[in-house]
């Protein structure tokens, strides 16, 4: 069964813009069948696209050896699948469009943006629009209306009115079916064996191909590592502890995960006027499924009730929060707070000079102590900050609480309470 995709609308402005447009994302997110499915619309409206796929490996060498010839078989419009394996076609590419004024006619997907940014980025710049595709999010499963999250008392009555409450039964069932169609989708006893081989026949894979990663084992290792700490401040020494490598090698490892699109480190927030701020970013997995699979959760209620029932929620609400923007075609400004003094922020949300601070708290009955970090911006929108420093002022805008709640309500002067599954 086809979920329709919030990105669906994204593909169809960039296809009015640019000449190509390329969707890259972690495997089997559905980049592709998303893209087939704009092309059925598009068929019955009397344009035809045709599709080919470099996985395959008689054609992917035909794209090597001959990308003239290879471009005159698959002809503009035309779907190529999985780019990143025959680079070679993009400056061949690039001619083609700029012989035409025509926009949309060549759509990319890609996975491994390792190699393939670079390509993309000499070869078609200023003709290529690309666009970032996850996992699914709890708005495309429920049919709800994908919109940016905003720190907003509009936007949180709004987006309850609209959307299906789920219980913490149902959030943890959410957090470990994961976001990958195919796995979303199997009966609960199969989901197991399906990430095993999805870990199998496209990680490992994509890592060998790309890294030369020579012990399997330990890496494996480290991405168990990395799951059992997600959303905890990265300690590289700790990675390497625990997978028996090298720090150097837990930071090219880590920087691997993060280029799959598996992981996203979120980066401490840094302001002159605020003295004392930890500087260890945050890792989240982008897939909660995979991130409990590898920690080694298989039942939705003994991770809830588990050591890390706290990690993954919270990894599960900065996911919601961040597919919201990637789904929109935009690049959130999110950070962690952290202060030497252990003042803790989850999430920090800056946009037009505003920081708007959102903790996550596994709670149905939040409550004023959940926003009690929030006082520690006040600093940073002081009237009496220096002159010299006058460029790092920011307002600090409303707070969130993002919980288990059964509505939205304020929980103080400065924050109010929003349940995670109306993101």
């Amino acid at each position: 069964m086809y979920i329709k995709r919030a990105l669906e609308t994204v593909v169809r402005r960039y296809s009015r813009y640019f000449k190509v447009v390329l969707v890259t994302g972690p495997r089997q997110v559905g980049k592709t069948t998303m893209l087939k499915h704009l092309m059925e619309e598009d068929e019955q409206a009397g344009i035809s696209r045709s599709y080919v796929t470099l996985d395959n490996t008689a054609i992917r060498q035909a794209a090597k050896e001959d990308p003239a010839l290879f471009l005159q078989r698959y002809h503009p419009p035309v779907l190529i699948d999985e780019i990143q394996k025959a680079p070679e076609l993009l400056s061949y590419i690039k001619e083609l469009v700029d012989r035409t004024d025509d926009s949309g006619t060549v759509w990319l997907t890609g996975s491994q943006p390792f190699h393939m940014m670079k390509a993309v980025s000499e070869s078609l710049a200023g003709r290529v629009g690309i666009i970032e595709m996850l996992g699914l999010s709890t708005s495309e499963i429920s049919g709800a209306t994908s919109e940016p999250f905003c720190v907003d008392s509009d936007y949180f009555v709004r987006r309850v009115s609209q959307a299906k409450p789920l219980t913490v039964n149902d959030v943890y069932d959410r957090i470990c079916a994961g976001s990958l169609p195919g796995i979303y989708q199997l009966p609960d006893d199969m989901r197991s064996a399906a990430y095993e081989a999805y870990i199998d026949t496209y990680i490992m894979r994509d890592i060998r191909d790309l890294a030369q990663v020579g012990d399997e084992l330990r890496f494996r290792r480290f991405m168990a590592a990395c799951a059992a700490l997600t959303s905890k401040p990265v300690v590289y020494a700790e990675l390497a502890r625990i997978a028996d490598i090298n720090e150097k090698t837990a930071k090219t490892w880590l920087s691997l995960l993060v280029g799959s699109y598996l992981v996203k480190v979120v980066e401490p927030y840094a302001n002159n006027i605020l003295k004392r701020l930890s500087k260890q970013p945050v890792l989240h997995f982008l897939d909660t499924g995979l991130a409990a699979y590898l920690a080694g959760w298989t039942s939705p209620r003994a991770l809830e009730v588990g050591a890390m029932n706290g990690q993954v929620f919270e990894t599960y609400a900065f996911d919601e929060v961040y597919k919201t923007y990637v789904n929109a075609g935009m690049s959130p400004s999110l950070f962690f707070f952290r202060t030497n003094d252990r003042k803790e922020i989850d999430l920090l949300l800056e946009r037009d000079g505003t920081l708007f601070p959102i903790e996550v708290k596994k709670t149905g009955s939040p409550s004023r102590k959940d926003a009690r970090n929030m006082g520690a911006l006040d600093p940073v929108a002081a009237a009496d900050v220096p002159e010299e420093l006058s460029v790092f002022k920011r307002r600090v805008g409303l707070g969130c609480v993002l919980c288990l709640a059964e509505d939205t309500f304020p929980v103080s002067e400065r924050a109010w309470a929003f349940p995670v599954w109306a993101v």
